[in-house]
């Protein structure tokens, strides 16, 4: 009986520690060890017989492992039904916490990276994306959307492009200093009561009502998330039905040093994933695109409509 097995896998008391983490968050191993303080060794040995039992999965991306607990199906029914008495223990509580902690101590890290090359940022992406017109593109997408969203926006670049052809537009990212040099480019239209809008805020945790946009654009910026799949649902949730949603990023790539180089939390990603996460949300996908880069890496663009 599967029951049996999932409750064999879970009776012990650093199998229950570990289930409690990661049926919220998706960490590396060397995440797991700094929030559980035990050896990485011992994790590895209980992380070995959760996944063998179905309970985790894990996750390869580049040199990293990550670790999460199984999204769909039968275990994670078995997780979502002993939720509440794990949420209920006081050491699982505490374990909880510290990975809340490693969560935002990543993030960030994140936005810190990004405050200390705003600066640059402009040349950043002109050399990523060399001759590639993805303002254009994405114009071209726009199909008379009055409220359009960057989310990411960066320095302001491609939500210029989008304020030629809505009548308010809506920059969320999390580095103020990005937003500082958007906020100097749009000037006035970026006050009080100006039509551009610059929010601070994680893609995760969009600061955008429910459906207050009919337009979004993510570009590059899924690869830096620590959960793509929430920063796919937040757009979903941002958008009124009906709307486009437009998201561009990197092909899987085996760039290591893009990591430390452009702050990147994931080397791409598979068309497949990000198809799945797009209808898994409730979008349907209504075109893809594929563009060759400088740097020899590909660029996948989605354009996906909320039912």
């Amino acid at each position: 009986m599967q029951i049996l097995n999932f409750a064999k896998a879970i009776a012990d008391p650093t199998r229950l520690r570990l289930m409690s983490i990661l049926h919220e968050h998706e960490l590396a191993v060397g995440e797991i060890v700094e929030v559980l303080s035990l050896k990485q060794s011992r994790i590895s040995r209980h992380l070995k017989i959760l996944s063998d039992a179905g309970l985790v999965q894990s996750r390869r991306d580049g040199q990293w492992v990550f670790y999460t607990g199984t999204p769909r199906g039968e275990a994670r029914r078995f997780l979502d039904a002993i939720d509440s008495f794990v949420r209920n223990e006081e050491e699982l509580a505490e374990d909880a916490t510290r990975a809340t902690r490693v969560v935002a101590a990543r993030r960030k890290e994140t936005a810190r990276f990004f405050g200390s090359i705003a600066g640059d940022w402009d040349r950043i992406r002109h050399e990523t994306l060399g001759g590639l017109d993805i303002a254009g593109i994405v114009a071209k997408r726009m199909h008379g959307a009055t409220t359009a969203a960057d989310l990411g926006c960066g320095t302001g670049g491609l939500l210029n492009a989008l304020a030629t052809h809505a009548q308010r537009v809506i920059g969320v990212d999390n580095s103020t200093e990005m937003l500082e040099r958007a906020r100097e480019s749009f000037g006035e239209r970026a006050g009080a009561s100006g039509s551009v809008s610059l929010r601070i805020g994680d893609l995760e945790h969009l600061p955008l009502a429910d459906g207050e946009a009919d337009f979004a654009v993510m570009c590059l910026a899924l690869h830096h998330l620590a959960s793509p799949v929430e920063g796919v649902r937040e757009a979903h949730r941002a958008l009124a039905p009906g709307s486009r949603f437009i998201l561009a990023d990197f092909e899987r790539h085996e760039l290591e040093s893009m990591r430390t180089e452009s702050g990147d939390r994931w080397l791409g990603f598979d068309p497949d994933t990000v198809r799945a996460w797009l209808t898994d949300t409730g979008f349907t996908i209504a075109n893809e695109d594929r563009f060759d880069l400088p740097s020899g890496l590909g660029l996948r663009l989605f354009e996906a409509v909320k039912q």
